[in-house]
């Protein structure tokens, strides 16, 4: 191997060395706070050695047939590490008075998913595709259902496994499909089968769609997210937020790869499948939210109406798309984590269940001033409102319709934005209105708690970066 692909491994070196490090110190003795240090250092070394590559903006790096190292797979892999030790500080902060049982593994889950979202980043061939997606989901079984006294959690995990196999399932055979027709698995080649398919190649056909089905799953895209609000609900908090951000940020880098790698639009068939897709997601996603007590399930459909927004930019070929992706995912993922670390900070300790009942935050203000105040800012940015990240996300989505003439994306768009800002005002006025009893009280928190809390504000202050000067943003996330 050359001196350059020995370097673009590093991230996978140092990453997998963290996971066998943290499982032999579990072996050995367990204890929350270790844990959870070698797995912060871990991923932070693991960050450092993502940047020689990124950096030497040398071109792509074939590492193996199987994977390549360029500038599309060195951004998302830095937002999969970024996500993922976001999630990690939450965890330290909720499973801290955690004790129904041991706290340690759910350290070793998360760094396993997030070794399978660098994997998806860099994935080159339909072999790393399922590897990664495998890598991603499955440890996120165990993660749902960590607390396993608890049935509901217990249920979600039950629930996420099944239907994870089976959308895996269905993507593997779509793939089969394909190279049953065509011979190809590298992506590349697939990414110019979608653009060729037509109704005279059945098996081809078949296996597009089976193959959108199964990715569709994962971003939780109209009709493949039933799971989503339930897994959700189940899930711990920091759990929540992986399934938010760390699994989204590595299919969606697959995703682009597959649909862009041809340089050219899909299929007119496959075009106007992702247009149905979106347009179901943004508006059944955005209708179903408003019907939401519960806090959890109402940014569950949240979440499947912002990805239908994202999909504009699997239609719209071009660089300009894959910026617009970028920019949108990096600023749905500071502001995702942001809304699961309050939820968590409020939870924890882990009592019989997370803090998500809407009514369960009323008044919380003045409980809770300096956390509702994160909230707050994040929930804006959520609903796209100016000066926020979520204002950059949407605009440039808009963008990308407007230049590629996709006047029906970009009026689902503007729909479900509008219906979105009705239901995240509808969760900010619940924090600020008094409730019969409430006294205004001094904020304490543990030294765990006050951890979770100074990423939660280095979270906001990034955000509010973001939507007030966000061409930095612009060219990290540009190919």
């Amino acid at each position: 191997m050359t001196s350059q692909q020995i370097i673009a491994l590093l991230p996978f070196l140092v990453l997998t060395a963290t996971i066998v490090v943290v499982m032999l110190a579990i072996s050995v003795r367990r204890h929350h706070r270790i844990t959870a240090f070698l797995s912060v250092v871990g991923l932070n070394l693991t960050l450092l050695s993502l940047l020689p590559t990124w950096l030497a903006d040398a071109g792509p790096v074939q590492v193996t047939p199987l994977m390549v190292m360029d500038g599309l797979a060195s951004f998302y892999m830095a937002l999969v590490l970024v996500a993922t030790l976001g999630v990690m500080t939450l965890c330290h902060a909720y499973f801290e008075g955690y004790n129904k049982g041991d706290r340690e593994e759910i350290y070793l889950l998360i760094l396993l998913g997030a070794l399978g979202g660098l994997t998806l980043a860099c994935a080159n061939h339909a072999a790393t595709l399922l590897l990664g997606l495998e890598l991603l989901s499955l440890p996120m079984v165990a993660g749902v259902a960590y607390a396993t006294t608890d049935r509901r959690a217990v249920e979600g995990g039950a629930k996420y496994l099944v239907l994870s196999a089976g959308a895996s399932a269905t993507l593997l055979f779509g793939l089969a499909l394909i190279y049953a027709d065509t011979g190809a698995l590298d992506l590349k080649s697939l990414a110019t089968i979608l653009v060729n398919a037509n109704v005279g190649q059945p098996l081809v056909l078949a296996g597009a769609a089976m193959l959108l089905a199964g990715l569709a799953f994962k971003l939780s895209i109209v009709p493949f997210h039933q799971w989503t609000p339930d897994v959700y609900e189940a899930a711990p908090a920091p759990v929540t937020a992986y399934l938010a951000t760390v699994v989204k940020a590595g299919v969606l880098a697959a995703a682009l790869r597959l649909f862009h790698a041809a340089g050219a639009a899909p299929s007119p068939l496959v075009v106007k499948a992702l247009t149905i897709l979106a347009l179901a997601s943004m508006i059944v996603g955005s209708l179903l939210a408003l019907r939401q007590d519960n806090l959890k399930r109402l940014l569950a459909y949240s979440s499947i109406a912002h990805f239908g927004f994202l999909l504009i930019v699997l239609v719209a070929p071009g660089d300009r798309s894959l910026e617009a992706a970028g920019v949108y995912m990096a600023t749905y993922l500071i502001t995702s984590l942001g809304v699961f670390g309050v939820i968590a900070l409020v939870s924890s300790p882990a009592g019989e269940r997370d803090r998500e009942k809407l009514s369960e935050y009323q008044g919380l203000f003045w409980q809770r001033p300096y956390v509702v105040s994160i909230f707050t800012a994040m929930m804006l940015s959520l609903a796209g409102i100016p000066l926020t990240a979520g204002f950059i996300g949407k605009f440039v989505a808009i963008a990308v319709g407007v230049e590629s003439e996709l006047w029906l994306l970009v009026s689902g768009i503007v729909l479900g934005s509008a219906i979105g800002i009705y239901y995240y005002l509808r969760v900010i006025s619940a924090l600020f209105v008094p409730m019969p009893g409430y006294e205004r009280v001094s904020e304490s928190m543990s030294w765990a708690q006050s951890a979770g809390g100074v990423m939660l504000l280095l979270a906001m202050l990034l955000m509010l970066a973001m939507g007030v000067y966000p061409e930095p943003l612009f060219l990290l996330a540009r190919p």
